[in-house]
């Protein structure tokens, strides 16, 4: 891909060559958001411009709110890696990727910066907006991929980004005592724990047991939906955040 036009106005254009066509006709209907988690902007836009890496973004949205397109939304991507939602196993040619600009762990999290997630929001309503993505299906690397990735983290605004009108949210149910479910658990509380997590989207097995997929599909929910504590315990207050977000999912028509 020697050059295209952006698809979104205030993009630039750095050309990724790691791409290839949408597989089996599939269309966008899934926006993913990751965090470079490397020490630059510029490190990760030449990393996602390297043949050698055979990975690539859609976008990479800078500090100061810079945003570069490096594969046009037409194209397949090679950003979500293994991962799965809601039985689809190709992420890729179904989604667009936008790398957000944060070393994560290299530097202990630190926090998004302001002009950042705002150049964040106006670009994934826009492409939201032209690609008709539901509000559900605005998701982390983590919740298509839970025992691999933990970006953008939880410390990336969802909230703020479901106030300006992006994304599927609610207010999680407070954090106190109560019953809760752990790794090792077993029973039907577990499946029907199980059952809640596979209808809204995660991939983890209906066996009601609470091993490491499980765990790991919690700990997703939990960075996304109820970030005050991430330890993939089935606490009152996940699982009460868990329901009332699949009872606020939106009914669509045939």
């Amino acid at each position: 891909m020697s050059g295209f036009i952006p698809d979104y106005k205030g993009a630039s254009v750095r050309p990724s060559p790691n791409f290839g066509p949408r597989k089996d006709g599939k269309r966008v209907s899934i926006l993913i958001m990751h965090y470079t988690g490397m020490e630059s902007g510029e490190a990760a836009e030449a990393l996602l411009a390297s043949p050698e890496s055979e990975v690539s973004a859609h976008y990479v949205v800078y500090e100061d709110g810079r945003i570069v397109q490096m594969v046009a939304e037409s194209e397949r991507a090679w950003h979500a890696g293994k991962s799965f939602w809601q039985g689809e196993t190709d992420i890729n040619s179904c989604s667009i990727g936008i790398e957000i600009v944060n070393p994560g762990p290299l530097r202990d999290f630190p926090e998004f910066a302001d002009k950042q997630i705002e150049a964040v929001i106006e670009l994934g309503k826009d492409i939201c907006a032209r690609h008709s993505i539901r509000p559900e299906r605005v998701l982390a690397h983590s919740d298509i991929a839970p025992m691999r990735k933990i970006d953008p983290g939880e410390k990336f605004p969802w909230r703020r980004l479901h106030r300006a009108g992006l994304g599927h949210l609610v207010e999680p149910s407070p954090i106190r005592g109560g019953r809760f479910l752990a790794a090792g658990d077993r029973g039907q509380p577990v499946e029907a724990l199980q059952s809640m997590l596979a209808l809204y989207g995660y991939q983890t097995p209906l066996d009601g047991v609470l091993g490491i997929e499980t765990e790991a599909a919690l700990k997703a929910f939990q960075r996304h939906f109820r970030a005050g504590k991430v330890d993939g315990v089935a606490d009152v207050s996940t699982i009460e955040t868990l329901h009332r977000l699949l009872s606020a999912l939106p009914v669509y028509s045939a």
